[in-house]
């Protein structure tokens, strides 16, 4: 029993033995083990070169990348130099991905499983396109005559955008660059006939130099026979005569070629002076317009600076005009709801001032009904003779303020004879136009006791009511008598 246990556990020991070593995986060194899956906390994958690394089934898996460089051929044709002069540029670039961490991170996030073709067409299109933006960035004479610059600055431009997808610069070859109008191909003309020019001149100051030279040591050698021969005979100085117009001969030569190389040295001088007259006007007129073009963009980024200053200052001035606005709408909306609960509550206040007055009366008219056994009417006589007191009062304030010395009357003479005057007939009549109180109280609906007297035959009041000590005295008035006043 115990055996078949030792034996299982062997087993199964050496069974996660050997799965285990089929699930680590080494990486060569011509190539990059990509780790992916769950790796760590913000990393999409890890990525080795050398050593090995376990993959953990179901979490991770893995992948190799190759480190094999790959050569791309970029043929540039028409490329736009910076003087607008188009060149061609065969080149051959060689890329592979890099082994700096940071840069095989982006291999591996952006050439995992790609093919080498789909991988070298990607590369091309970056490579090509930098390409044509360092050609126009430089001259001919720079892309040209500089070449170590030339490729230094493919290099800056090429490796970061190839940086950005994993791969790195690994060497970039130039061969022979052309251009369609032969620029390059006068420029080489024009330095070989330089050179030319100036071997010339050299050649033409060395025979100057030898003319003059053969010239002095004739002279020095004619002057010195002369000297010996000085004592000769006659036939002798004739001879010398010769000798001399012959040295004079050759020095008229020697001159003259003297005065004709000095003439092709001037002639010489005045070629460079014109081209270096006309290097400096190309070099003051690319100046002026590089100086006019930067007044420009001087201009329009003032005039966007200040756009922008003046649009700034609308929108706070708008926003600030909005934010008083809507204060004031806010406290205008406060005010107006305040008069409103003002208003309420001032109306609220009276139809409860109301209702309790209206309330307190019919308490008061419901006690009084009671008070009479229910005697509504005789309630309403009471209430009736409470107010007959005013009535009076009202009565005689109506003709209080009468001032009967100003009242003039004209009659018709009707009231004379009869021991009257037509005041006291006007007096009279006024007082007869005011309503007894016993009519009313029948206008009010209400009948007085006989207490309080009643209507006499002729219609007048016997009531008792009481009368002001400071009404005037009753006079009797014909009725429908004029008065003026």
């Amino acid at each position: 029993m115990y055996i078949l246990l030792i034996a299982a556990f062997v087993f199964i020991a050496l069974s996660m033995t050997i799965y285990l070593a089929k699930r680590y995986k080494r990486c060569p060194s011509d190539k990059i083990l990509v780790v992916f899956g769950k790796v760590g906390k913000g990393q999409s994958a890890r990525c080795m070169h050398g050593g090995g690394a376990l993959v953990i089934p179901l979490f991770q898996d893995y992948m190799y990348m190759s480190l094999t460089p790959m050569t791309i051929n970029i043929d540039l044709q028409n490329a736009l130099s910076l003087q607008n002069i188009r060149i061609n540029v065969p080149s051959t670039f060689t890329v592979g991905v890099s082994t700096i961490p940071e840069i095989t991170n982006n291999a591996a996030e952006r050439l995992l499983g790609l093919a080498p073709r789909e991988i070298e067409s990607m590369a091309r299109e970056i490579i090509f396109g930098q390409l044509r933006l360092t050609v126009a960035s430089l001259t001919i004479e720079q892309i040209n005559q500089d070449r170590e610059s030339f490729l230094s600055a493919i290099r800056s431009n090429v490796e970061p955008e190839l940086n950005k997808i994993g791969l790195y610069l690994i060497n970039v070859n130039i061969t022979d660059i052309t251009d369609e109008s032969n620029y390059i191909l006068s420029i080489g003309k024009k330095a070989a006939a330089e050179a030319i020019n100036t071997a010339k001149v050299d050649v033409a100051v060395q025979e100057k130099l030898g003319s003059i030279g053969e010239a002095e040591a004739t002279r020095e050698k004619e002057i010195r026979v002369a000297e010996n021969v000085a004592e000769s005979i006659k036939g002798q100085k004739k001879a010398q005569a010769e000798q001399r117009v012959y040295v004079q001969h050759q020095e008229a030569e020697a001159v003259k070629g003297e005065n004709l190389a000095e003439a092709n040295i001037a002639d010489y001088n005045a070629h460079l002076a014109v081209k270096q007259a006309e290097a400096l006007r190309l070099g003051e007129v690319a100046k002026r317009v590089a100086e006019v073009e930067i007044q420009k963009a001087q201009y329009l980024a003032e005039q966007e600076r200040l756009n922008a200053a003046e649009v700034v200052q609308v929108e706070i001035n708008k926003r600030k005009i909005e934010i008083d606005a809507e204060a004031v709408a806010q406290r205008t909306r406060k005010e107006a709801r305040g008069e409103a609960d003002a208003v309420l509550m001032k109306y609220e206040a009276e139809a409860a001032g109301v209702q309790k007055v209206l309330s307190a009366k019919a308490s008061g008219y419901q006690a009084l009904v009671e008070s009479c056994h229910g005697d509504a009417k005789a309630a309403a006589t009471l209430l009736m003779v409470e107010k007959i007191e005013e009535i009076a009062q009202m009565q005689v304030a109506a003709i209080r303020s009468l001032k009967f010395d100003k009242i003039t009357v004209w009659d018709s003479g009707s009231g004379a004879g009869k021991g009257t005057t037509s005041t006291a007939d006007f007096a009279r009549n006024l007082i007869k136009s005011l309503p007894p109180l016993h009519e009313v109280a029948k206008m009010a609906g209400v009948e007085l006791p006989e207490y309080l007297g009643h209507l006499s035959a002729e219609g007048s009041d016997t009531t008792k009511a009481p009368v002001s000590s400071t009404a005037p005295p009753a006079a009797p008035v014909a009725p429908n008598t004029p008065v003026i006043r």
